[in-house]
């Protein structure tokens, strides 16, 4: 456990970002729903929109605050989707949740991209939710379609979404409301949309 949470705290000196251990209440990991339930909540300053991470890579965002809880939707949920750029190559695009914790897919990109398997993404930092250059995950198929426009990418996420047992909290200063009251924390991006 020791290992663990100086893993996660490493990595908030990776950020440069406040940051806060969460604890994962309960996990709902299904190919309709992938969600946390964690131990902080608006009594923390957690507000609705907020990233999380943990030692190894991006995990979700905050989507339900309440006085001692919160909820929280991972990257691979169904309905979840978010900016990326790929390491080698800067080439920016979506990654979208496939419903499974353990894949990702790029759908946007072209059968002529320069795409490789092994490919890291990162966060791109556009939308301002994820601290840029934070890591979501590693290309682990690229399936060309030179009937359709795009081609099939596959990513693996980096993060352990099914081994977790805390999370960070991490605090855009630019996003978070000015205090954690109910109202200016349940007003801000209440939509999973505002991820991508």
């Amino acid at each position: 456990e020791n290992d663990r949470l100086r893993q996660l705290l490493d990595s908030t000196e990776r950020v440069g970002l406040r940051a806060l251990v969460a604890e994962i209440l309960s996990v709902d990991l299904n190919p309709y729903r992938q969600r946390f339930d964690l131990n902080r909540g608006l009594t923390d300053g957690v507000y609705v929109g907020q990233a999380l991470l943990d030692a190894q890579g991006v995990v979700g965002q905050i989507v339900r605050v309440d006085a001692f809880t919160s909820e929280a939707v991972l990257i691979t949920d169904a309905d979840h989707a978010l900016p990326v750029t790929f390491n080698r190559t800067n080439l920016r695009t979506i990654a979208v949740g496939l419903g499974d914790s353990s894949r990702l897919r790029l759908p946007y990109l072209t059968n002529n991209a320069d795409v490789k398997e092994g490919d890291l993404l990162v966060t791109s930092g556009l939308g301002g939710v994820f601290p840029p250059g934070y890591p979501v995950g590693r290309v682990v198929e690229v399936r060309l379609q030179p009937e359709q426009s795009f081609a099939e990418v596959i990513a693996e996420p980096a993060s352990a979404l099914d081994r977790d047992r805390e999370v960070l909290l991490v605090w855009n200063e630019q996003v978070a409301p000015p205090s954690p009251t109910g109202s200016s924390a349940r007003g801000r991006g209440s939509k999973v949309a505002d991820a991508r």
